[in-house]
């Protein structure tokens, strides 16, 4: 019998444990490599002047890829990263290695499907077959309650039927890897490689983010037990400053550092062991959304990058260049819309209340493209999730899943609800200096 050997196309999945591409891959071929591969388009400009991902983003990236290979080789195995593109770099190292089957997770976005069918399409050519795998989702595609056309067109009608009829799946252990080194290892790139010069993390930060899933262990440990923070999560959530407002788990979800389920399983043991309250289901709660918005991108396709969105509603829209650079680099004059921004520019992350507010006040005052808002959040966001950030905006900016009509953030009014004393926008308007890593 022919021996049985994987490729693991490793994406947004970059962990051990509850793996089921991973997993799937160890426990049916005798031999596996795992890969991830760099799309050097990501670092070039694009038509609003700045790169489809920034410093902050791509460092957190390559962390995490250095982390996984550390954890891969910690078990035997290795990860092997490349410079390039998928559909040029999978085919020659099935070829020159025998690969008798890919792995890869399921995908639901234009460019990445579009990847995909190029990489299956020559694979067939030589017989070997790209199999996927859905992850990465608290509730499992095939547990939902309708076919994918018919799912609910509001989050709260979504919530109500997958609480009462679905089940969250159990997490995938550890697998053994059977793995011989039969090419070497490409070094991971830095930074300046792919073309960043170096940038400080500002030292007026939340956090310091560090990718990697014992980074995303440490600090659902920290969050939950050490701090017992998840108690009170909901009444905390919409804060400004500091690191434990809130959970601060979207970065490592974004890039599958953790997975939900890992997530809802210690949410659960936390219940059992030492409360279960409104902040406990409302952990829970945030993670449907994710759900929710990556099967909203599956049903909708294109329509979640484009102007009207998914209502195919016109609104008053400009393509304003000169506002758009104000409203970018926090130069509005509008002192809470520029702490925000500035928050972003440097140090790659904005609270959850931030980011409603300064895409209201693009899209609603400005009446500025909401698309090129998108576009720099996906940019500049480490936690840069393709559904949940497209979908968030198109929400905000009224074409969006949101039954309510014209919504929106008045900023006087959430100042004096969020920032009376003026911490937060003094904080970010300073003239601190930057401190490095």
């Amino acid at each position: 019998m022919k021996e049985k050997r994987s490729l693991l196309w490793l994406k947004n999945e970059l962990r051990l444990h509850d793996n089921e591409v991973l997993f799937r891959a160890a426990n049916k071929a005798s031999f596996v490599l795992p890969i991830y591969i760099i799309d050097p388009s990501y670092f070039e400009t694009n038509h609003l002047g700045f790169r489809k991902a920034g410093y902050f983003r791509t460092q957190f990236l390559l962390e995490s890829l250095e982390a996984l290979q550390q954890s891969l080789q910690n078990i035997g195995a290795d990860l092997h990263v490349f410079v390039g593109k998928a559909e040029y770099i999978i085919p020659k190292i099935v070829q020159e290695l025998g690969i008798t089957v890919v792995y890869a997770s399921q995908e639901v976005t234009s460019e990445e499907l579009t990847i995909h069918l190029q990489v299956e399409r020559l694979l067939k050519k030589s017989g070997v077959p790209l199999e996927t795998i859905w992850q990465n989702t608290l509730y499992h595609f095939d547990d939902i309650p309708w076919p994918i056309q018919r799912l609910p067109n509001t989050f709260t009608n979504f919530r109500k039927e997958v609480e009462q009829e679905a089940r969250v799946r159990d997490c995938f252990p550890i697998p053994e890897v059977s793995y011989r080194r039969e090419i070497d290892p490409n070094p991971i790139p830095t930074l300046q490689e792919l073309g960043f010069d170096y940038q400080a993390q500002d030292s007026r930060s939340a956090m310091i983010y560090k990718g990697g899933e014992a980074m995303a262990q440490k600090r659902l440990q920290e969050y939950f037990w050490d701090k017992d923070l998840l108690r009170t999560y909901k009444e905390t959530r919409n804060g400004l400053l500091g690191a434990d407002y809130s959970s601060k788990f979207s970065a490592w979800l974004s890039l599958g550092c953790i997975s939900p389920r890992s997530i809802y399983q210690e949410v659960k043991r936390y219940e059992a062991e030492r409360i279960k309250n409104d902040s406990t289901y409302w952990l829970i709660f945030e993670l449907l959304w994710r759900d929710y918005f990556r099967f909203a991108a599956k049903k909708c396709g294109n329509k979640i990058f484009q102007q009207q969105g998914l209502r195919d509603k016109e609104i008053e829209s400009q393509n304003n260049m000169k506002l758009f650079e104000k409203w970018r680099l926090g130069e509005t004059g509008v002192p809470f819309i520029d702490a925000n921004m500035k928050e972003l520019l440097l140090s790659g992350f904005m609270s959850n209340r931030g980011r409603q507010n300064v895409a209201s006040f693009l899209t609603k005052d400005l009446k500025v493209n909401w698309t090129w808002g998108a576009a720099w959040f996906e940019s500049q966001l480490i936690d840069y999730d393709v559904c949940s950030n497209w979908l968030n905006w198109a929400y905000v900016a009224g074409v969006g899943n949101d039954p309510r009509e014209d919504r929106y953030f008045n900023t006087e009014s959430q100042v004096k609800k969020y920032d009376p004393k003026g911490h937060y926008v003094q904080r970010w308007l300073s003239n601190q200096v930057t401190e490095s890593r």
